[in-house]
């Protein structure tokens, strides 16, 4: 014989899997927002050279805090990027990792070494970064749009 569908108990699973969905879900942490930087032409931002870049070698800095020294592969050659994300990464969690580079930013004497480029990362404060990478495997060098 066919049961009849009781509509209630229904209501009742749908209810419990979209908490158990929501329950899934990774807290997006709410931050203070910087204002948003002058609009810029595309002329502007086409000037912006992106790429992907695998990471071969990542170590701390001595005698800075909060400083990686990154050596990436961006293709046609390797470069050393310091970027600032020493508290948010330990530096062999990022070996192998594709991430994002400005590609021609002027190279940048620092203390510590010549920077060749910068990392792409979001966050509110070098404690609290994450870097931009990919979900799927890219080529080195490869132009980010």
């Amino acid at each position: 014989m066919i049961e009849r569908v009781d509509s209630k108990k229904v209501a009742a699973m749908l209810a419990a899997s979209a908490a158990s969905l929501e329950s899934q879900q990774p807290a997006v942490r709410q931050v203070s927002l910087e204002e948003l930087a002058p609009q810029i032409t595309y002329d502007e931002f086409a000037k912006i050279d992106l790429r992907v870049a695998t990471v071969l070698q990542a170590e701390a800095v001595e005698g800075a805090d909060k400083l990686l020294r990154l050596r990436v592969d961006i293709g046609a050659e390797q470069r050393t990027i310091f970027a600032g994300i020493r508290q948010s990464y330990h530096p062999e969690d990022l070996i192998g990792k594709q991430v994002i580079v400005v590609a021609n930013l002027q190279p940048r004497k620092m203390r510590f070494g010549v920077s060749e480029g910068m990392l792409l990362a979001a966050g509110p404060d070098s404690a609290d970064v994450v870097v931009a990478e990919f979900g799927q495997p890219r080529q080195p060098g490869e132009r980010v749009r």
